[in-house]
């Protein structure tokens, strides 16, 4: 049976969604915690490139291989206990890496944070789901990732700053602390479902109406179905192609090649990280609205559109003779910064191409997608600045740095091939193109 779903959220609602993406500001923060420290890192752990970006690495590793878990789990037992067991994850892994004695110790403990924050991300779009209408959806997951952009933000200045001024342990103690004390408060707000409801629910986007969910389905058999539609892989293929340049920059490579590359203070190099933050926050609503407005052209007016001028504009500060000027530099923030709200949108195509219980299922694939292009650019840049003798602090030079950013255009080509062939075959599916006529 099916109940119509309110047509506006109550203040409960609000209030368990507020809670809810705090958790995610704190998960990106935990997420990006080396963003502005990658050099102290190496420093302190005495590690080349290629071992530095095996921190990020194998943090987005586990990321991606726990999404299509973790969307299995929350299709059978809700947002609450998934986003709790998150929170306590990610703050035994700064715990660790807070104290931990060498490079092993710390890569584990940033695997560790990497599976905490595979719960996070993929719970708060099922409390959106759960307790808001469709029709507001497109809105709420960008109006998410605008506030999961503060996180990176605190990251890059206060988190540096504090290291700067304590100690390695006191930073990253604080963190996990923080994480405890915001385990506590997701686990005692959350609700999985209304109280209105006996059981969870999901949302089916094109009824409007809500349904229990139930754990018979099979696990297989709903990872296999989600991936077979082609709306599904269109999804996977846009957030595999969109954001990963700018995870790659946020995330570690970035402050190096603007410090010890381009001879920029750290100051200048906070200022272009912030910049590529808050121009994301203030594209993401333009880009939600034009997600919800043109469902039929987000591929083609957006996300293909978003790839191009990332490309160009590294492209140009790769080849421009010498230190790129500020206002290039500026410029590549504000080209990196429209892959986010555009990975959004696929998950408006993983939600639109999927029915409800299979919903978080189809989430956790295409979140799959970003972070898998995510960590093998960063090993790919760190891989080339060791090939080429570059390979820590003291031996990083902007040649090298050029060189090695020029391994992301593979990812970009391949990336924008198949979302033109999966956006072709769903149009298809959807009775929106004919299919082509075999050659006689």
């Amino acid at each position: 049976m099916t109940i119509p779903i309110r047509t506006s959220p109550s203040w409960r609602a609000w209030l368990i969604w507020g809670v809810a993406v705090a958790a995610y500001v704190l998960a990106v923060t935990n997420r990006t915690s080396l963003a502005a420290v990658g050099v102290d890192t190496a420093d302190r752990f005495h590690v080349d490139a290629s071992t530095l970006s095996l921190f990020a690495v194998l943090q987005l590793g586990v990321y991606g291989f726990m999404q299509i878990p973790v969307g299995v789990w929350l299709d059978r037992v809700g947002a609450r206990p998934i986003i709790t067991l998150g929170m306590v994850l990610m703050a035994t892994g700064q715990l660790v890496i807070a104290f931990s004695p060498n490079v092993g110790v710390a890569i584990v403990a940033r695997m560790l944070i990497g599976a905490g924050d595979a719960a996070v991300f993929p719970s708060v779009l099922r409390v959106i789901a759960t307790w808001f209408p469709s029709q507001r959806a497109p809105i709420m997951v960008q109006v998410t990732g605008i506030f999961g952009q503060l996180g990176q933000i605190i990251a890059i200045i206060p988190l540096a700053a504090l290291l700067h001024a304590t100690s390695w342990s006191i930073t990253f103690g604080s963190i996990a602390g923080l994480g405890l004390l915001f385990a506590v408060l997701v686990f005692g707000v959350i609700r999985n479902h209304p109280p209105d409801r006996a059981s969870d629910v999901s949302v089916n986007t094109d009824t409007g109406a809500v349904r229990v969910v139930t754990s018979a389905i099979d696990n297989r058999v709903g990872i296999r179905a989600a991936w077979s539609h082609p709306g599904t892989r269109l999804a996977f293929w846009s957030h595999f192609t969109t954001p990963f340049a700018g995870t790659a920059f946020v995330m570690l490579w970035g402050i190096p090649f603007l410090t010890a590359g381009e001879g920029r203070t750290q100051a200048e190099a906070a200022g272009i990280t912030t910049v590529l933050v808050l121009t994301s926050i203030a594209i993401s609503p333009v880009m939600g609205a034009l997600s919800t407005r043109i469902p039929h052209m987000r591929s083609r007016a957006l996300v293909l559109p978003t790839i191009g001028v990332q490309m160009v504009a590294w492209l140009v500060v790769i080849a421009w003779p010498g230190p790129a000027p500020l206002w290039l530099l500026f410029v590549l923030a504000i080209a990196l910064a429209t892959g986010g709200p555009a990975s959004m949108i696929a998950f408006d195509h993983a939600r639109t191409h999927n029915p409800s219980h299979r919903l978080s299922t189809a989430t956790g694939i295409t979140n799959v997608g970003g972070f898998l292009a995510g960590l093998i650019a960063i090993f790919l840049i760190g891989l080339a600045l060791d090939l080429q003798g570059a390979g820590t602090p003291g031996t990083f030079t902007l040649e090298a740095f050029r060189l090695a950013f020029l391994t992301q255009v593979p990812l970009w080509l391949v990336g924008s091939f198949f979302i033109v062939r999966e956006r072709k075959r769903t149009r298809i599916r959807l009775g929106l193109d004919q299919p082509r006529r075999p050659r006689r």
